[in-house]
């Protein structure tokens, strides 16, 4: 292999780049629902036509979606090649949200495209996007008390959706009448077609411009540099094995804690995470397919080395050992729907909290790790209509070594941001109450934890079902090295003027609503770093000024409020 030029090699990787870029942007521009519209649960990449590998993924995507989508890819390319599954023709696009097939939760759809050159595929394009709705018991796929993934919506292996560039009308006839408001539905399917679209054009040109060859050889150097600085990265650390564990509140089912026990052991260049020892299967919907558990890993070491090149390549000193016999190696037919949202980021958080140990001028504390899902479906008389809605929901990042948490920050697995409560009102019969930061929630420390959001929803007119799917209700995001928690999730339900505390704090479902019907959520503020009576004196005094903490809770946290 010839060696590329840097000034060639550093165009292509920014031209790779761009593409997904374009394909992320077209997807939240075109797309109906909110969820992608606004707050950009979605994601775009390119990935290898021999087994998958990622090649190239947009900055705006998740991250949580790396790992998935590179199996996912993998996994479709599998069963085209041993004939489980019809192979592909020019402008077929694949759709598959089956969570064993390398996957998240059912309302994450992916769409894989083929780009051919010269009669063969030269690789694949591949997206997600979170549908509003699935299917399934509750309006949302959110069902907090399921047992069986059959509750939670529609499961569809891989399958044409779109053959030699035609929609499917019988395929798409099974998807519409499994679904709530159906009708809405098709425009996030031609959104999302769209962008895989959008990218091949921008793909075949770049590769018309540069040659096939030239392509994919600054491919497979891209990816040899990935490795060697994530090596280079990995080997700052010191040799030894670094313990953690995080718990998932409740599998929604049974009330009881979910343990996540994580070994992380560092030797030379390369870490191998063991999670020997975690929770068995559960049987509510906390558990967690292996995609989304090895992409949890993957993100987090994205979140403490984030100069390093996204590809495959990046991964490759990284062993994860299968965590067989756990809820964390899911297979059917056990219930996911918070696998994505919720238990991938108790699994970084659990990456977090072990290497803080060994990096702590690098790892934070723990930040909010919830999505907040909150999902709300029932008839709008004024419209004449059904509505499903789904909110996501910001938190607190924890502390780190140079300054506070980030408050209302996103998820810990992507970008994703909370629609506009604008947008939401317009859309669904809801009023926002309240819309502000969680002041106090952040935990305290040498450098606070951020703090959470505050937030209350009213049912303007018909009727709806509410349910959640959340976390860190029974433990707030961990401080380290002698910071405070952050403060846990709360939900509570107004009806007919009565408070309602869901068993699970965080989880339950099918909670039905009247007009002035209210709910009202907290998210968790991030953890705190260092021992909270270090902290700056004026920076307790600036919290306390600005109303972050009352008099007594400063001196409470932090011994001076003055």
């Amino acid at each position: 292999m010839r060696e590329l030029d840097p000034i060639t090699l550093t165009v292509i990787q920014a031209a790779l780049q761009q593409v997904c870029d374009e394909m992320d942007l077209t997807f939240s521009r075109a797309a109906f629902s909110p969820v992608i519209a606004e707050a950009n649960d979605r994601s775009d990449g390119i990935y290898s036509a021999e087994d998958g590998s990622l090649i190239a993924q947009g900055l705006g995507g998740l991250p949580v979606f790396v790992g998935v989508m590179e199996h996912s890819t993998r996994t479709l390319i599998e069963m085209i090649r041993d004939g489980r599954c019809l192979p592909p023709e020019q402008g077929d696009i694949y759709i598959v949200n089956d969570p064993y097939l390398g996957g998240t939760h059912l309302m994450d759809v992916r769409f894989a495209r083929p780009v051919w050159r010269h009669g063969k595929i030269f690789c694949w394009l591949s997206n997600t996007g979170h549908w509003p709705d699935i299917g399934g018991a509750v309006p949302g796929g959110f069902s907090a008390s399921a047992t069986a993934v059959e509750q939670e919506g529609l499961r569809l292996p891989p399958v044409k959706l779109f053959k030699r560039g035609e929609l499917d009308p019988e395929i798409h006839a099974i998807i519409a009448s499994n679904i709530r408001v159906a009708d809405q539905r098709i425009g996030d399917i031609k959104a999302q077609a769209a962008a895989l679209m959008v990218g091949e054009d921008r793909l075949v040109a770049l590769l018309d411009r540069y040659g096939d060859e030239t392509i994919v050889e600054a491919i497979a150097e891209l990816r040899r540099r990935a490795a060697e600085q994530m090596r280079v990265r990995i080997a700052e650390i010191p040799d030894g094995t670094y313990r953690s564990e995080a718990y998932v509140d409740s599998d929604g089912v049974v009330d009881a804690p979910l343990t996540i026990a994580l070994a992380v052991e560092k030797t030379g260049d390369r870490l191998v995470f063991d999670f020997t020892g975690s929770s068995p299967p559960c049987a509510g919907p906390m558990n967690s397919v292996l995609a989304t558990t090895i992409s949890s890993v993957y993100l987090a070491m994205r979140h403490i080395f984030p100069d390093v090149p996204l590809s495959a390549g990046a991964f490759e000193p990284l062993e994860i050992r299968r965590p067989e016999g756990t809820f964390l190696d899911a297979h059917y037919p056990r219930p996911v729907s918070g696998c994505a949202a919720e238990v991938s980021q108790r699994i970084a958080e659990s990456v977090f909290a072990a290497l803080v140990q060994a990096l702590p001028e690098k790892v934070t504390a723990a930040p909010a790790g919830s999505s907040g899902n909150f999902a709300l479906g029932g008839h709008d008389p004024a419209r004449g209509r059904g509505f499903v809605m789904y909110q996501i929901s910001g938190g607190g990042y924890g502390g780190n070594a140079d300054h506070d948490g980030l408050s209302n920050g996103c998820s810990t697995i992507g970008i994703s941001k909370s629609p506009p409560i604008e947008v939401m009102e317009q859309a669904f019969p809801i009023l926002y109450r309240h819309y502000a930061l969680r002041e106090g929630s952040g935990g305290a420390g040498k450098h606070r934890g951020g703090f959470g959001l505050a937030y209350e929803v009213e049912l303007l007119r018909g009727e709806a079902r509410a349910s959640f799917v959340m976390d860190h209700g029974r433990f707030g995001p961990q401080g380290v090295l002698g910071g405070a928690d952050g403060g846990v999730n709360t939900v509570t339900v107004w009806r007919d003027g009565a408070a309602y505390v869901p068993k699970h704090l965080s989880k339950e479902q099918d909670i039905p609503l009247k007009p002035g019907d209210r709910v009202s959520v907290g998210t968790p503020g991030g953890g705190g770093y260092g021992d909270p009576r270090q902290r700056d004196p004026a920076l307790v005094r600036r919290d306390v000024e600005l109303g972050y903490y009352s008099q007594e809770d400063a001196r409470e946290k932090f011994g001076t409020a003055d």
